[in-house]
């Protein structure tokens, strides 16, 4: 299996960075979903002003800057050192942003408390969650919740599967695990690690040609 932060390093390079601005004018904003302006904001946390809040795969931290500039303690962890300099290049005056290069579960197992955890097409989709739901659990603070995002699975495919990573013409791509269930599946995993108020929906897609949604997951420890 490709290691994991040449994969996301790899994968950096090929997104393009966050707008300066959003369709409203804000320099920061969060993003649930695959589609620029699209679907909820940041209260699905159910955090307020001076909460920790930790964003497990965090990328180039456009949606930890937002929490940031709200007044929270926002913290993001990710494996990739260029999404991380990336982040830091275009944050590093923001107060209340803390970033780490480190694996989910290492990171949580060695951290303080959170009002609330969140993953964006990230950590929640790429962690084995036998491992990661149990580290997060140890670590959410009782009633923070835990809200997550990613495509829904593809019909008849679900548990561990293969993602690829797209390189050169002449190079094969990187591999890396990713983990897809239905809604139910999500539940009933978040039930069995110990997470109450679980609630799984399928945003659809905005209006036009698109039509995969996205599916948001959301419990309380």
């Amino acid at each position: 299996m490709t290691d994991t932060a040449i994969a996301w390093d790899t994968y950096s390079r090929q997104r393009p960075e966050r707008r300066p601005v959003n369709s409203r004018g804000e320099t920061t904003w969060f993003n649930w979903t695959q589609y620029e302006d699209h679907g909820p904001n940041a209260e699905l946390l159910d955090v307020a002003p001076g909460a920790r809040v930790l964003d497990l795969g965090c990328g180039k931290a456009g949606n930890a800057a937002h929490l940031a500039a709200l007044g929270m303690h926002a913290v993001g962890v990710d494996v990739s050192p260029k999404q991380l300099t990336a982040a830091r290049a275009r944050w590093s005056e923001l107060p209340g942003l803390e970033l780490h290069q480190a694996e989910a579960v290492q990171f949580l197992q060695q951290a303080r408390e959170f009002d609330a955890v969140y993953s964006v097409f990230g950590a929640l989709w790429f962690t084995d969650p036998a491992r990661l739901l149990p580290a997060i659990r140890a670590r959410l603070r009782p009633g923070g919740r835990l809200v997550f995002s990613q495509r829904p699975p593809v019909e008849g495919c679900y548990g561990c599967q293969a993602s690829y990573i797209p390189r050169g013409s002449d190079e094969d791509p990187l591999v890396v695990k990713r983990w897809d269930y239905e809604r139910d599946a999500w539940k009933q995993l978040l039930a069995e690690h110990g997470f109450g108020d679980v609630r799984a929906e399928v945003l659809a897609a905005p209006p036009g040609r698109r039509t995969v949604g996205t599916l948001i997951v959301s419990a309380r420890a």
